[in-house]
């Protein structure tokens, strides 16, 4: 049987319940929001929604897309990486598999599995697409659409060092934990912002990462 995924003030979950209950409350409409200018995704921080607003204003909407890989091991996993440090977007930062969606691709869908594929080698034939999340804006500008995923183990890596240095696995258990969801602040341009941090050893997961890590618990554990 699969471990229990344990948080504070929210029913459990074991990895079946956690896959069955993602396929009934998300799917693969693709939100408006993703390339429309005048829809500013929601975070729930004003700060960060004023930021949003003044970034669709003042640059082009850049659509990218993500795969949230989470590895169906007894205790579920999700699988991450380290950005290459000279890359002019996140440099070095904890992310998940992705990047822009290209005109040649499908659907944001394609786009991150095109993506995984690219930077870690990720097989299509292991991952079980299960929906879309909400769209996460960026201060750079981009229109993130995440895509969660079931990986069924056995798969190797191959890094693809020009994008990124690292991938590891990390609990599910633990990034689905409120209690590790911390919340920072920073300023833009005089407006205060909040952004969630889940460090986990000697991994910094923060910014869109973790936000999104946050948009995952929210859908799948909250009533």
């Amino acid at each position: 049987m699969n471990d229990t995924i344990v948080k504070e003030g929210v029913a459990a979950l074991d990895a079946t319940e956690f896959f069955q209950r993602g396929r009934v409350r998300l799917g693969f409409d693709v939100p408006p929001a993703l390339i429309d200018p005048n829809i500013i995704p929601e975070s729930g921080d004003s700060g960060t929604d004023r930021m949003l607003e003044i970034v669709a204003r003042e640059q082009p909407v850049r659509p990218a897309a993500v795969l949230i890989p989470v590895v169906d091991h007894p205790e579920p996993t999700v699988l991450l990486t380290q950005r290459s440090p000279h890359l002019s977007n996140h440099a070095g930062q904890i992310s998940f598999p992705g990047g822009k969606i290209d005109a040649t691709d499908a659907s944001p869908l394609d786009a991150a599995l095109r993506e995984a594929e690219e930077e870690v080698g990720l097989a299509r034939g292991f991952v079980d697409p299960i929906g879309y999340l909400e769209v996460y804006g960026t201060a750079f500008g981009f229109r993130i659409l995440p895509t969660l995923a079931r990986v069924k183990p056995g798969f190797e890596l191959t890094i693809n060092h020009d994008e990124v240095v690292d991938a590891f696995e990390v609990p599910l258990s633990f990034l689905m934990n409120p209690a590790n969801h911390q919340i920072h602040a920073k300023e833009f341009r005089g407006i205060a912002r909040s952004y969630y941090a889940m460090p986990f050893a000697e991994r910094y997961i923060w910014g869109a990462t973790a936000g999104i890590l946050r948009l995952l618990y929210e859908r799948i554990y909250l009533p």
